[in-house]
């Protein structure tokens, strides 16, 4: 049997919630479940723990909920929510006293070289540069983390090909708005699923709310979290409107995946 850990570090969108000189009831609200940072997730077994995206707020999330070891890092895609803290990964570096693995396909890992080359050439052992020492391995079909298999997804964010991941019975599948035919097999049979899910509006790179209960109904995971959530998600208010076995995710929650 395999437990699969999920660590939500953040729940938001692009711009975050609370956005910049935005005073609506969300953006101003006192329930911490409406705090919302960029999207990423920790996801564990065993004695592992690979970090998926690293957003702007990586160093605040990482503190914030006691993640002191990464031993990879995978990447759904190469949008500056989902990499610009890739920088910090360096702190990782440190503790773990070598290089990460990081997972993503060939043309996002472009995007992130055009950004951070420097992260990821050897480093000088004299030069007593503190940098990230990241060594890229390309996805093109399933792959293994100390173990255990990574299946990749692919979905579409608007028109752009990203990845989700399914780990066990667990799928992380953030930033969609249209699922390929031919993944929606891989996709059977989940325990837990975490689905973009940006607002009630419908968006033309995001599932809104009534899209992502479609692809439930479709799918009937025995429980979904709903990521990537826009200021106009009031948790009080709307949590109340989804079904049994659905819920908004929250920033620092944890759930476990058992196959």
């Amino acid at each position: 049997m395999l437990d699969v850990s999920l660590h939500f570090l953040g729940t938001g969108t692009s711009a975050g919630v609370p956005m910049i000189g935005c005073d609506c009831v969300t953006c101003t609200s006192d329930d911490p479940r409406d705090k919302r940072m960029r999207c990423s997730v920790v996801i564990s077994y065993g004695n592992t723990s690979v970090l998926v995206d690293t957003t702007p707020e990586l160093r605040l999330q990482a503190i914030d909920n006691g993640v002191k070891r990464i031993d990879a890092v995978v990447y759904t895609h190469a949008h500056a929510d989902h990499i610009m803290g890739l920088d910090e990964l360096r702190r990782f570096n440190s503790i773990k006293g070598g290089p990460l693995d990081v997972h993503v396909d060939r043309e996002h890992f472009e995007v992130i070289n055009s950004c951070f080359a420097y992260a990821f050439r050897e480093p000088d052992p004299n030069a007593g540069v503190y940098r990230p020492y990241l060594i890229p391995n390309f996805i093109d079909g399933d792959f293994d983390i100390d173990g255990v298999t990574w299946r990749p997804i692919p979905l579409l964010h608007g028109s752009m090909p990203i990845l989700g991941f399914r780990v066990g019975n667990l799928a992380y599948c953030t930033d969609v708005s249209e699922i390929p035919p031919h993944s929606w097999a891989k996709l059977r049979g989940l325990d837990v699923l975490v689905l973009d899910a940006l607002q009630w509006r419908k968006h033309p790179t995001h599932f809104n709310i009534e899209e992502a209960l479609e692809v439930v109904q479709r799918l009937q995971p025995r429980r979904t979290l709903f990521t990537h959530l826009a200021h106009g998600v009031l948790y009080e208010r709307d949590q109340p409107k989804l079904p049994p076995g659905v819920e908004f995710a929250v920033d620092g929650q944890r759930v476990v995946s058992r196959s």
